[in-house]
């Protein structure tokens, strides 16, 4: 397991605090109230600990195959259903959503190889993450990719309650691979994906897909 990079300035800070807050505990306060001092050391530490934990990326055997369409984010499935786009596309599609708690992975990839199209950031509200209308007012990054196959799907990085940073690292006319990194959501949030009405779909509600792994779908 690595640490990525958007955590070494993050996790950098907190350990001087937990550095600053612990030796100010242990020469002011351990030896009058050693308990105190104990158990600030202990809620210090397994908050440093999460921290890291969560800008964590654990090794694994990438999914890589042409025809199918690998899951963007860890976390689980909460949406699956065929809805009227309100970007890019103007017609019918699938959309796969997936919750991340605090405790996902939360590094992004791309579900496919091939082209990017679009790449938009838009402002907006921090909805809880399973929202019905985060999708569409919260904070969010849109990208569409254009498969080698010549098909189109999107991808939308939504912030949630707790997730205010959202990371993308993709511009239009890139040529991107399969499970390669697109970006990074920091805390809980959601991802969506919009799919061909015709693409055939291999999860069901309350899935817990892998990012880079499971397969969410294929055409």
């Amino acid at each position: 397991m690595i640490i990525h990079k958007e955590g070494y300035k993050t996790i950098a800070i907190a350990t001087t605090v937990f550095a600053v807050i612990n030796l100010v505990s242990f020469y002011t306060i351990s030896v009058s109230l050693p308990v105190v001092s104990l158990l600030l050391f202990i809620l210090t530490l397994g908050l440093l600990v999460f921290l890291v934990s969560f800008f964590r990326i654990p090794a694994r055997q990438m999914t890589v195959q042409e025809n199918a369409i690998v899951a963007p984010a860890d976390g689980k499935v909460v949406v699956i259903e065929e809805v009227q786009a309100d970007e890019y596309f103007t017609g019918r599609r699938i959309q796969v959503s997936i919750f991340m708690s605090p405790l996902n992975v939360h590094v992004n990839r791309n579900p496919v190889s091939g082209e990017v199209m679009y790449s938009q950031y838009h402002k907006g509200k921090y909805l809880v993450a399973w929202h019905p209308k985060s999708s569409t007012e919260n904070e969010r990054h849109t990208v569409v990719y254009r498969a080698n196959n010549g098909k189109e799907l999107l991808v939308k990085q939504i912030a949630g309650a707790l997730a205010k940073r959202i990371v993308n690292y993709l511009q239009p006319g890139m040529q991107v691979k399969q499970t390669d990194e697109m970006g990074f959501i920091k805390l809980g949030s959601r991802v969506d994906l919009l799919l061909p009405p015709d693409a055939k779909i291999h999860v069901k509600l309350g899935d817990k897909p892998k990012g880079g792994v499971t397969v969410i779908a294929s055409w």
